[in-house]
C-alpha cells in the first residue's frame, strides 16, 4: 500500500494546486490493459493509470514478467520452444527494458468451502446460488499481489503487435464544447432512467443522491458547459447511489466533516474518474469536493490504511456501475429489438422528485440525519 498512498498523495497535491483540473490529463492516459486486452478493474486501473501518467507512459499496457517473458515461446509436444516467424526464423527477445520498475496489482481470489462436506465449489457457481443455498457455504478471501511492468521492447521485437497494443491504446477524439453527447449507454441509462435508482434532471444548482428516496437529482444536461461535464458529475452520484443499503451497504448517515464523510466523497470521485476514463471522458474534481482534497490528505497521511478501504470501495462500486452501463449498451446493439423492461422495476412505484431530501453526504442541519450535498456548475 506504500506505493499506492505515495501515487495518491502526490496526485491529491497536484490538484489542491489547481483544483479545475481533471483527475486524468485528456489524452495523458488511457484505461489499463493487460497484454491479452483486459482491462483492469477498479483500484488497480486508477492506480495503473496514475503511475502511468507520472511516467508519461504512451501505451498503459501492462503485464507481469512470467507473461512478458512466455511471449518468447510457444507450447509445443515436448514442453516449449522459441517463437520464431513464418520463415522458421526465432523472433526477437521480448523484454522489460533496463531500468523500469514494477508496479503492484492486487487480486482477490475466494475459496468456498461447504461447511458440512468440506467440499469445494467455483466462486463463480457460488454466486449463482440463492440466499438460503449460500447459507450452507464459508467463503475465504486470498488477496494476492503481482507486480506488473509497462516499458518492454515490444516496439522493436513484435511491430505488428506493438500497432495493435497502440491502436487499442488510442485517445479518442476530443468532442467540442458545444457536443452534448457523451458516451451512447451512459446518456441512455440516464435520460431513460435505467439505472438502480431514478436520477431526475431539476433546473438549479444542486446534484446530490439522496438516502431516504433512494434517487439522484442532477442539473439538467443544458446547464453543464458540455456532456462530459453533465455525465461525470451524473458518476459521481451514482457512486454514492451503489452504497445504498439495498447495493453495497456502504453508506451511513454520518456528520458533515466526519471520516466517513471524507471516506464516503473520495470513494465517489474515484469511481467516477475511472469510469468517466474507460469511456473516453474526462473527470473534473466537485467543486464541492476541491474544498476536501486537504481533508484527504490529512487521513492519507495520519492513516495509510484509510486508501485501503477506499480502494476496496471503488473496485465494488465501478464495478456495479460499469456492469450495468454495458448491459445497457449490449441492449442497444439489438437496434428495435432492444428490450429495456429488465432495468426498469427497481425505478417503478418510487415518489416523485420533492425538494425536502436527505443526501449521501452534507451540511448539517437541525437533524443530523438530513444531510445535503451542493453541486454549483461550470465547469
Amino acid at each position: 500500500m506504500t506505493k499506492f498512498t505515495e501515487l495518491m498523495i502526490a496526485k491529491i497535491e497536484n490538484l489542491q494546486e489547481n483544483w479545475k483540473k481533471p483527475w486524468f490529463l485528456p489524452g495523458a492516459t488511457q484505461p489499463p490493459r493487460n497484454l491479452s486486452g483486459r482491462h483492469y478493474n477498479g483500484a488497480n486501473s486508477l492506480m495503473l493509470m496514475m503511475q502511468a501518467e507520472k511516467m508519461g507512459y504512451n501505451i498503459p499496457v501492462w503485464g507481469t514478467f512470467d507473461r512478458i517473458t512466455a511471449m518468447n515461446y510457444s507450447k509445443t509436444k515436448d514442453g516449449k520452444a522459441p517463437m520464431t516467424d513464418k520463415e522458421g526464423n526465432k523472433l526477437p527477445t521480448v523484454s522489460v527494458n533496463k531500468g523500469d520498475k514494477s508496479f503492484p496489482v492486487f487480486l482477490t481470489t475466494y475459496t468456498v468451502v461447504n461447511q458440512e462436506t468440506k467440499e469445494r465449489i467455483p466462486y463463480d457457481d457460488y454466486r449463482q446460488m440463492s440466499k438460503e443455498e449460500q447459507a450452507d457455504y464459508k467463503v475465504f478471501p486470498k488477496l494476492q499481489t503481482f507486480n506488473v511492468a509497462a516499458q518492454t521492447n515490444i516496439r522493436e521485437a513484435r511491430p505488428e503487435l506493438y500497432e495493435k497494443l497502440k491502436a487499442q491504446a488510442s485517445v479518442p477524439e476530443e468532442r467540442q464544447q458545444s457536443d452534448m453527447t457523451s458516451h451512447p449507454a451512459i446518456d441512455k441509462m440516464i435520460d431513460a432512467n435505467l439505472f438502480f435508482c431514478p436520477i431526475h434532471q431539476v433546473r438549479g444548482d444542486n446534484a446530490y443522491y439522496s438516502i431516504s428516496k433512494d434517487e439522484i437529482v442532477i442539473p439538467e444536461r443544458s446547464q453543464f458547459i458540455d456532456s462530459e461535464a453533465f455525465a461525470s458529475n451524473t458518476l459521481h452520484e451514482c457512486s454514492h447511489a451503489t452504497g445504498a443499503e439495498r447495493r453495497l451497504n456502504r453508506l451511513k448517515p454520518s456528520l458533515f466533516g466526519s471520516a466517513e464523510y471524507t471516506r464516503e466523497e473520495l470513494t465517489a470521485e474515484l469511481s467516477a474518474a475511472v469510469i468517466a476514463s474507460q469511456y473516453g471522458m474526462s473527470k473534473h474534481v466537485k467543486n464541492d469536493s476541491a474544498a476536501y482534497l486537504k481533508s484527504w490528505l490529512g487521513s492519507l497521511h495520519e492513516k495509510p490504511d484509510f486508501l485501503k478501504t477506499v480502494l476496496s470501495d471503488v473496485k465494488r462500486c465501478t464495478s456495479l456501475i460499469t456492469q450495468r452501463i454495458e448491459a445497457i449498451a449490449q441492449e442497444m446493439d439489438k437496434g428495435e429489438k432492444a428490450d429495456y423492461s429488465q432495468f426498469k422495476p427497481q425505478n417503478e412505484g418510487k415518489e416523485k422528485h420533492s425538494a425536502e431530501t436527505v443526501d449521501v453526504a452534507a451540511k448539517q442541519t437541525s437533524d443530523p440525519q438530513e444531510e445535503e450535498h451542493h453541486f454549483r456548475r461550470g465547469r
